[in-house]
């Protein structure tokens, strides 16, 4: 099990300039949902956007800390048009 906010720290400590939303799906600590925003994104496709989240969370993936996720990633501009302010 893992909190919202280690998934949030991890993320940010990997990806310094994002922003991350995170919710807790089931309340146990292991299903979550996040939005991702960095301005690493930029240029780079959904996969590599996406592996550079994975790549943040491998160590509590791997021991199944977090049993499931589910996220989507933006850049600035992107979530700026997007017109979200959270995960919903």
């Amino acid at each position: 099990m893992i909190s919202s906010a280690e998934v949030k720290a991890t993320i940010e400590a990997e990806l310094q300039d994002a922003q991350v939303f995170v919710k807790d799906l089931t309340g146990g600590g292991d299903h979550y949902q996040l939005i991702v925003v960095s301005p690493q994104f930029a240029e780079k496709s959904l996969v590599q956007q996406h592996q550079l989240v994975y790549r943040s969370l491998k160590d509590a993936m791997a021991t199944e800390a977090i049993h499931a996720l589910t996220f989507q990633t933006y850049t600035p501009e992107a979530w700026e048009a997007s017109g979200k302010v959270t995960v919903s």
